[in-house]
């Protein structure tokens, strides 16, 4: 069961599953996803985590796992309107485990995110770094990961939570498509195909080589392959958690460079005040998934990133719309 499959992230999973041999169930309400990025094999439930009963009757049917990715993920939108992330995230959630637990499912793989961290010590940030996120997404997350160590501790589930970085790039005609974009890189390639008039750049003096704040970037691909190897690392009645990024960054002004170079087109720029909350560099330690896990990026390279995004905006440029 994929909850969140018609999503960017969910629906490239999804595949790489159907892939690997699995028989998949996507279970999203379609509020924020797309229909057509639904893998073609995978049967699609439309249905919302925050109705109870919904979640407990497709749970009934009875899996060997679930991946969870439905979530709101906007972060200026959790600040300004915290109680939808707590109902969608930590309820749905909540709702999500009720129907594991009642039909026994043993194994979950949880999506969560960086944003738990919030401002760090040291860069780069690892597993034991403490968790104080600085926004109502962050903190939404955070609380689920504590949901799930209590529900291993008590009632016996093997879950793995991956801690992303910033996610990046497409795969096989799947790719990022939200409304609005947040997320650098495919607003700079909207600047790139002329359908925004300028890419903006939010802080210029921050304490890096360039002034613009530094992200650790991992390719989608490399995010999916990290899925099947939890799902098969979960044990039972351990809560095990793994950050997932490349381990380097790459600074605003240098994506920006690197998508001229991709896509041989200018992108024009316009600089604007920092965001609130935004640290300057974000970097994963990702030492202990690949020792463990036995993970290890195959599309490291942010032009790797970029040409597979680009493919994608070209042959969608107004997204699955």
């Amino acid at each position: 069961m994929v909850t969140g499959g018609a999503g960017y992230i969910g629906s490239i999973v999804a595949q790489h599953l159907v892939e690997a041999g699995h028989e998949i169930v996507v279970f999203d309400s379609l509020e924020r996803g797309h229909r057509d990025a639904v893998p073609a094999a995978a049967r699609l439930v439309i249905a919302d985590l925050r109705d109870q009963a919904a979640v407990a009757a497709v749970a009934s049917e009875g899996f060997d796992g679930v991946l969870h990715f439905a979530a709101l993920a906007l972060v200026s939108e959790s600040v300004a309107h915290p109680e939808r992330y707590y109902r969608t995230n930590v309820g749905g959630t909540l709702n999500l485990l009720d129907g594991m637990r009642a039909a026994a499912i043993p194994r979950l793989v949880f999506s969560s995110t960086c944003a738990v961290y919030g401002q760090p010590d040291t860069v780069p940030i690892a597993e034991t770094a403490p968790t104080r996120p600085a926004t109502a997404y962050g903190a939404s997350k955070l609380a689920v990961d504590r949901m799930i160590s209590d529900e291993c501790l008590a009632h016996g589930l093997g879950a793995v939570s991956l801690r992303y970085f910033n996610v990046a790039g497409a795969s096989g005609g799947l790719g990022e498509d939200h409304e609005p974009e947040t997320h650098l890189i495919p607003n700079v390639l909207r600047a790139a195909q002329g359908l925004d008039p300028f890419v903006e750049v939010f802080g210029t003096d921050y304490p890096t080589p360039d002034g613009t704040a530094i992200r650790d970037y991992i390719h989608i691909d490399d995010l999916a392959a990290a899925h099947l190897l939890a799902l098969d690392g979960c044990r039972e009645a351990e809560h095990r958690i793994f950050n997932l990024g490349n381990g380097g960054g790459f600074s605003v002004r240098e994506v920006i460079a690197t998508a001229e170079r991709v896509t041989g087109r200018p992108i024009p720029t316009r600089e604007a005040p920092r965001r609130p909350g935004d640290p300057p560099q974000l970097v994963s330690a990702s030492e202990r998934i690949r020792r463990e896990l036995g993970w290890t990026p195959r599309k490291p390279a942010v032009a790797d990133m970029i040409a597979d995004a680009w493919a994608f905006a070209q042959a969608h440029p107004h997204g699955y719309r």
